[in-house]
């Protein structure tokens, strides 16, 4: 007589998942991933789920809670769909928000969503009284091509020590640093020279992000000898024609331990890619920088006048 085969309760057969987070849970007890337990969580597999869009929303425009306005809209930064009009003005209005965290939130979500048409908020938060808003503003328009911005952007990577006249400077290193690499995308004759000046900068940060983009405009790498660098360019008639495309850096990071378990969120890492902005696509490759008027940022029709030789 054959003896039938229990299958296994179902407690059974998670228990080596449930054993796992009853381990990990004091773990993470000590660590600031609590910080995004979603609001009434009643189970260990809903501790860490995310609040839904409405949820989102709603904590974004909390007139009252300035932490629920900064979760919020990060939240949404991170949402596929926050690319639609009615997202992109609440974004803009809590880049101008008067918390700083808050403004540092809205100012990513504007560069994770926006257009050209944004630049001017990402402009106005280059000079925002708290450095971390600066600085995700120097990020922004590393992802966001704008013409209006190259000036603004040479002002934000420029020392104090090396202002003339009425220029423009930045005291954060880092945001000098963001700014600078940020100019790798505009191949134009006044870049140039601002990113061979700025290679005095006293962080090298900011020197490596300046020959980082020099490199980019113009194909030419001279290392960090400004000499060599001015000798090329009062020698050369065509200093972009051999630059290459602007790819702006990315956040990457691998697991932490607890992001292995299927109900914790991965790591929110990026996708490099140009601009929003940038030159259309030709025939499946980019437009070459050559043959990108370096004053207005227009292409050149074959034959035009304006393209230097």
């Amino acid at each position: 007589m054959s003896v039938p085969v229990r299958s296994p309760s179902p407690l059974k057969a998670h228990r080596p998942l449930l054993y796992a987070a009853a381990l990990a849970l004091p773990i993470l007890a000590g660590c600031d991933v609590f910080d995004d337990v979603r609001p009434g969580a009643t189970s260990i597999f809903d501790i860490f789920a995310q609040p839904t869009p409405s949820e989102a929303v709603q904590m974004a425009i909390d007139p009252y809670n300035a932490d629920n306005r900064y979760r919020g809209t990060m939240l949404l930064s991170n949402a596929y769909f926050a690319g639609q009009p009615v997202y992109l003005q609440l974004f803009e209005d809590r880049a101008q928000d008067k918390d700083a965290t808050v403004r540092i939130a809205g100012t990513r979500a504007i560069a994770n969503h926006g257009s050209t048409a944004n630049v001017p908020i990402l402009v106005r938060n280059l000079k925002d009284q708290d450095p971390l808003v600066r600085l995700e503003a120097a990020r922004g328009l590393q992802r966001i091509h704008g013409q209006e911005a190259i000036e603004p952007l040479m002002d934000a990577s420029r020392d104090p020590d090396a202002v003339r006249g009425d220029q423009g400077s930045e005291d954060n290193g880092d945001v000098r640093t963001a700014a600078a690499h940020a100019l790798g995308q505009y191949p134009n004759t006044d870049v140039i020279q601002h990113l061979i000046a700025i290679m005095a900068d006293s962080q090298l940060s900011v020197n490596e992000a300046a020959r980082s983009s020099l490199r980019t405009i113009t194909g030419q790498d001279f290392g960090f000898d400004r000499r060599e660098w001015l000798l090329w360019y009062d020698n050369t008639k065509s200093p972009f024609v051999a630059g290459t495309p602007y790819i702006f850096p990315v956040f990457s990071r691998d697991k932490t331990f607890w992001e292995y378990f299927p109900f914790v969120p991965p790591p929110p890492n990026e996708i490099a890619a140009t601009p929003a902005g940038m030159p259309p696509m030709a025939g499946g490759a980019l437009i070459p920088l050559s043959d990108i008027d370096p004053k207005t940022g227009q292409v050149n029709q074959p034959g035009s006048e304006n393209k230097k030789n």
